[in-house]
């Protein structure tokens, strides 16, 4: 029997491989290392609600189905409200209302090129690609990119705040 996506996606997790589909495209990256995980945690102690009614839960490396079917790990989702209890132990398909990447040494392209487009084209509203060997930093949004220098202050299209 033929193992689904998902499963598939799970068996690279036990051997320490991140593996994504994309748009039917398997993408690998190796697990994160300490610099991309630090800044991770950095940035997710920045998320902030603005003045909105959204929640701002944020996950990190947690596996989301897309509309079009892809599985994808953003390094940081924002999310206005919770998956529904079903789905919280597997992807889930809650639209994250903005994505901030961390470019990954070696992962450049998948990071800077790949990503914002596959995310906006999804109907995230931010998404955030921040490069924290040279501290720049691409800001994405459907009417156009902002290249800006860390730190930076967001207020994200959510209603969400983070720094960067």
């Amino acid at each position: 029997m033929n193992p689904t996506p998902e499963e598939l996606i799970e068996r690279a997790d036990a051997v320490g491989v991140r593996l994504e589909l994309v748009r039917g495209l398997a993408v690998r990256e190796a697990s994160p290392n300490y610099r991309h995980q630090r800044e991770v945690d950095r940035i997710r102690a920045s998320i902030r609600a603005g003045a909105s009614s959204c929640s701002c839960e944020h996950v990190a490396d947690v596996l989301f189905r897309f509309a079009d079917g892809s599985l994808k790990r953003p390094d940081i989702a924002l999310i206005c409200e919770p998956p529904d209890e079903a789905e919280q132990d597997g992807a889930i398909s809650v639209l994250p209302g903005a994505v901030i990447e961390i470019v990954g040494a070696g992962y450049e392209a998948k990071d800077l090129d790949l990503a914002p487009g596959f995310y906006l084209g999804q109907g995230v509203r931010d998404v955030i690609v921040f490069d924290p060997r040279t501290l720049m930093v691409l800001h994405h949004r459907r009417d156009g990119v902002r290249r800006l220098t860390s730190p930076q202050e967001f207020a994200l299209e959510c209603g969400c705040v983070c720094t960067v």
